[in-house]
């Protein structure tokens, strides 16, 4: 749905829209624990399968288009998804509401790093959770994949992308080979016949920057911090770079949070406010400016098959990330459990993801404490 085709709408029908908007990325920015894939996963969870927003073939061009333009993709995910169930209002909408949370929870833990010189310690309850977290992710994957993978063709892509991907091609890398790759592949007919000082605006305009050209996931952002804020302006030690980077790996939301906790560190509390902007702002123009144009390209045979490969390539890689999710994840017959019973309670009971969140991080806290 476009933004005309929004305001079509009963005044009413808008208002509970914006309501239902703010009410699922409020929980969602509180529960999304375990970085992009997990958000991704989540996403998809409540958009989709509960509330069906959209289709799930819309669903992953959205996807495939976000990883395409540099930014956060899961918070660039989620601000698409609001822009076509809500218009513009709703892309403000769901992006704020999403962001919000782990910009609180981020800058809280900013505050109590300065006043007492450490994190407070949460890991027995983060261990919980991610058992759980990877049950969502692996759900989710089979639902996409059944979506994405509908033929051999597309199975020997997928192969192929995670071959590239395990030799160790880049995220950015892969995507763009494997879309190009079979963009030319399904139109190889057709191309035959072708030619073929520190200051609280200087926070603002780095981050400014890093949100803009960051490609791939949260996960690049350690290499973009290390570089403006400890090699070019000696503001940050290593030690600080990585404590901000836990911070917004170990709290829900998008990764890319860090910024908060980097602009408390630089520039107390307008520093946070600033930082967080920055990096995002640049999410919410891009999308504003290509989601009206993702189904029109849909109909150009070139850009139908580049989209297909960057689908497939997108999908790949949360598979790879998953993996490695659940190597750190699953270190002990507890959290080995937890995962089989959220899994079989997600897939057969069809219970909330919130509620297995929230039992797998109090189960594990209370049987580390005995």
């Amino acid at each position: 749905m476009d933004n005309k085709e929004y305001k079509l709408l009963p005044k009413q029908e808008r208002s509970n829209r914006q309501l239902e908007i703010t009410r699922t990325f409020l929980k969602l920015g509180f529960l999304a624990f375990g970085g992009p894939a997990a958000h991704i996963a989540m996403l998809e969870e409540e958009a989709v399968t509960k509330k069906k927003w959209l289709d799930r073939d819309k669903f992953m061009d959205f996807f495939g288009a976000t990883n395409l333009i540099p930014g956060p993709n899961s918070t660039e995910m989620v601000i698409m998804v609001g822009y076509d169930y809500g218009g513009v209002l709703g892309l403000i909408n769901a992006g704020v509401s999403f962001i919000l949370p782990a910009m609180l929870i981020v800058l809280l833990f900013a505050v109590f790093y300065v006043n007492y010189g450490a994190l407070p310690e949460v890991g027995a309850i983060l261990d919980g959770i991610k058992p759980v977290i990877m049950a969502i992710i692996l759900n989710a994957l089979f639902r996409l994949f059944k979506t994405v993978i509908d033929s051999k063709k597309k199975i020997i892509f997928a192969l192929l992308a995670a071959i590239l991907y395990y030799v160790g091609l880049t995220e950015i890398g892969l995507i763009i080979s494997i879309g190009v790759i079979m963009m030319i592949f399904d139109n190889r007919d057709k191309l035959k016949s072708k030619l073929f000082s520190i200051s609280l605006p200087m926070i603002f305009l780095v981050f400014l920057k890093i949100g803009a050209f960051l490609y791939g996931s949260g996960y690049v952002l350690l290499a973009f911090l290390e570089s403006e804020f400890i090699e070019k302006r000696g503001l940050l030690t290593m030690t600080q770079l990585l404590d901000a980077i836990s911070v917004g790996q170990f709290t829900p939301g998008p990764v890319f949070t860090t910024a908060t906790f980097i602009g408390y560190l630089l520039g107390s509390f307008p520093g946070a406010i600033l930082a967080t902007i920055g990096i995002f702002l640049p999410a919410f123009v891009v999308v504003y400016l290509i989601k009206p144009h993702i189904q029109k390209l849909r109909s150009s045979v070139y850009f139908s098959s580049l989209l297909d490969g960057v689908n497939i390539a997108s999908l790949v890689m949360m598979a790879f990330v998953s993996i490695n999710l659940g190597i750190a994840s699953l270190f002990n017959l507890t959290t080995v459990i937890i995962f089989s019973l959220s899994l079989m309670l997600m897939t057969r009971f069809k219970v909330n993801t919130a509620i297995l969140i929230v039992l797998g991080g109090v189960v594990n806290y209370i049987l580390t404490i005995l």
